[in-house]
């Protein structure tokens, strides 16, 4: 095969995420502006693919001072496991906002192959299970004889896909952490949360600018049924090995610094924080986001080349 077949599947993932971005509903995942240092966790495809035992942990703190704002804690685990091309992965989240709180408990399986001399294909399936419990002695109730006002918790199963192709310059992604749409009903069969499908595409480059120095622009545009489009654009700079910063803007949304630190071969922590460009902004004092993440093996082939993404 030859880098054509790359080009096709390139216009493949951009026909696909078109399609999908047609039929859009209310945006429900987690939101992150370090997304791309956690990119298995919105696509199971990208399971094994820092060719080592890879954790991370982000803690997301949205909108400071707004009662009931989000509040996210994620972790993922993921390594190939020494049988060609196969790589595995597993993944918990609390994410916390007003009343609830979902629990989600995930494993992820990827295969790869290689399309051509310089680019790799990972194919990748993810399932597992989401607890949603809400608590209404959080909420402010005006009608005492409304629906059963009970503490519930409602369970769902959770499969997801993806596709992520990449040569060590650029990659691009095309994902769905949950293809099912979920409704949940209470005691009435009124209907009182629903979980809608997301697609995520994600794309970046990066430029070699001297051996010291490399820039990497890059950006995830994120679709639900019911909801605007939703889209990050980010430039990182990495200086020698060690040092990352940029810039990041969410339309409409949020501008964003974003900062990181290669502690040592093993050990990376990075830091974001986001400010609020939407009306919503004026009642909070931004969002803050910090990850911890902790490698076995990659450094020694990236010393060779290097991964920045």
């Amino acid at each position: 095969m030859n880098i054509n077949i790359s080009k096709i599947f390139v216009f493949v993932l951009l026909a696909c995420m078109f399609s999908a971005s047609q039929q859009m509903q209310a945006q429900q995942d987690s939101q992150f502006t370090q997304y791309m240092y956690n990119s298995v966790s919105i696509n199971p495809a990208y399971a094994g693919n820092r060719g080592s035992l890879s954790m991370i942990g982000v803690y997301r703190n949205q909108w400071v001072g707004l009662d009931g704002a989000p509040e996210t804690l994620n972790f993922t685990a993921h390594s190939p496991i020494g049988i060609q091309g196969i790589g595995l992965g597993l993944g918990f989240s609390s994410d916390k906002i007003g009343p609830s709180t979902e629990s989600v408990i995930t494993a992820d399986f990827s295969y790869s192959i290689n399309v051509s001399d310089a680019a790799k294909l990972s194919f990748g399936v993810k399932g597992g299970f989401s607890l949603l419990d809400v608590d209404p002695n959080k909420l402010l109730i005006y009608d005492p004889n409304d629906y059963d006002l009970t503490q519930k918790n409602y369970s769902s199963p959770i499969v997801g896909a993806g596709l992520f192709l990449h040569t060590d310059n650029w990659y691009l992604g095309l994902s769905s952490p949950n293809l099912l749409e979920t409704e949940h009903y209470d005691d009435v069969k009124v209907s009182t949360a629903t979980e809608k499908a997301h697609f995520y595409f994600t794309g970046g480059y990066i430029f070699t600018m001297n051996p010291n120095l490399k820039l990497k622009p890059a950006f995830m545009a994120k679709a639900v049924v019911g909801a605007p489009l939703a889209i990050d654009v980010s430039a990182n700079a990495l200086l020698y090995e060690r040092v990352t910063f940029g810039l990041a803007y969410r339309f409409d949304a949020a501008v964003s610094g974003l900062a990181g630190f290669q502690v040592n071969d093993n050990i990376m922590i990075g830091y974001a924080y986001d400010y609020d460009t939407t009306p919503l902004g004026r009642y909070n004092d931004g969002s803050h986001e910090i990850f911890l993440r902790f490698e076995l093996g990659t450094r020694v082939k990236a010393k060779l080349n290097p991964r920045f993404f």
